[in-house]
């Protein structure tokens, strides 16, 4: 019988991501990172029937021989474990070269050992840069534009270069701007609706010019789903995204007047990224999503960004859920 391991199993798209996996019947082994508080991250929240049927090991995507050990046993392996803020990449570069390139040198070198079945490894859409041209297909050529990106652009590297050398089993996911119940106050949707449920109808962004491919987090979740069990998926990068367009202006717009709020918005100057790194455009092409998986956005367009914000929007206002979060501080 299969046994699934996904890492970064404690962070906002990896929880979602376990729980859907024990709904649907997987068995299912929890990588999260090792802390003195015993705590398994947003899993900590999940219904006890899903908890009671996790197997959770912590440790640290850094360590080669921990990593190993996660991995024995397991036939299919969920890479998700990564350091992804932007900000924080500008601030210590060589953290993100560590987990994010080693991590993943950790995941495939373990699996080539061991003989996993198949490794879903993820990346995102900021390696692509500023769209050359859209809708980005996966052949669009990478930029590192912010030492996150160029950290995730050798990662891809590195495992794809397994399964070129070794006929490692690897599947590379590149989902877009995934958002939804748990992300981070750092991404720019939880911002916006954090400000805005604290009771603040002024608020603080950076750039509200660019675009972005907004994917609700069940989409991804079935994404890589999909990817885990497409053999025809091994040795490909496939992008998940909706295939829809929008400026993080009209985002903002759209989230004010799910939530019946007059909006005015503050440009704060610590939130702007440096001019050559923000990434100006994203707009996904998931043609080869549908074709070679069989998958679809169930939340594309804009009605369908409007239901996901919606939902999203249910989470975050709820009292419990709000007070986890700093809406006043900036978090890099």
């Amino acid at each position: 019988m299969s046994k699934v391991l996904v890492t970064g199993a404690d962070g906002f798209i990896g929880s979602h991501l376990t729980e859907e996996l024990v709904r649907q019947g997987y068995n299912v082994r929890a990588f999260v990172y090792y802390n003195s508080f015993n705590s398994w991250g947003w899993l900590d929240q999940s219904p006890q029937e899903i908890k009671a049927q996790l197997d959770v090991f912590s440790g640290d995507l850094r360590d080669p021989y921990g990593v190993k050990e996660a991995m024995k046993g397991c036939t299919h392996v969920l890479n998700l474990a990564a350091l992804i803020a932007i900000p924080y990449s500008y601030h210590s570069p060589a953290t993100y070269v560590d987990t994010n390139i080693t991590g993943t040198l950790n995941i495939v070198q373990a699996a080539k050992e061991l003989g996993v079945e198949k490794i879903v490894h993820t990346s995102t859409s900021e390696v692509y840069g500023t769209a050359l041209y859209v809708p980005i297909d996966e052949e669009h050529p990478l930029q590192g534009q912010s030492p996150y990106s160029a950290s995730k652009i050798g990662a891809d590297q590195m495992a794809l270069s397994f399964y070129r050398s070794f006929d490692t089993p690897v599947s590379i996911i590149r989902p877009f701007n995934t958002y939804g119940p748990r992300q981070s106050a750092r991404a720019v949707i939880p911002t916006i609706i954090s400000q805005l449920a604290s009771g603040q109808t002024t608020i603080k962004l950076g750039a509200i010019s660019p675009t972005r491919d907004f994917n609700y987090v069940k989409d991804t979740v079935q994404g890589f789903i999909s990817v885990m069990n497409a053999e025809k998926s091994i040795g490909e990068v496939i992008n998940i995204g909706s295939n829809y367009e929008v400026s993080i202006g009209e985002t903002a717009e759209m989230i004010a007047d799910i939530m019946g709020v007059n909006l005015t918005i503050e440009t704060d100057e610590q939130r702007l990224r440096p001019e050559k790194s923000e990434v100006e455009r994203l707009w996904a092409e998931n043609k080869k999503a549908k074709e070679l998986l069989g998958w679809q956005p169930q939340y594309g367009g804009k009605e369908g960004l409007r239901k996901g914000l919606e939902e999203t929007i249910e989470w975050f206002t709820n009292p419990k859920n709000l007070a986890q979060y700093k809406a006043d501080v900036y978090n890099i």
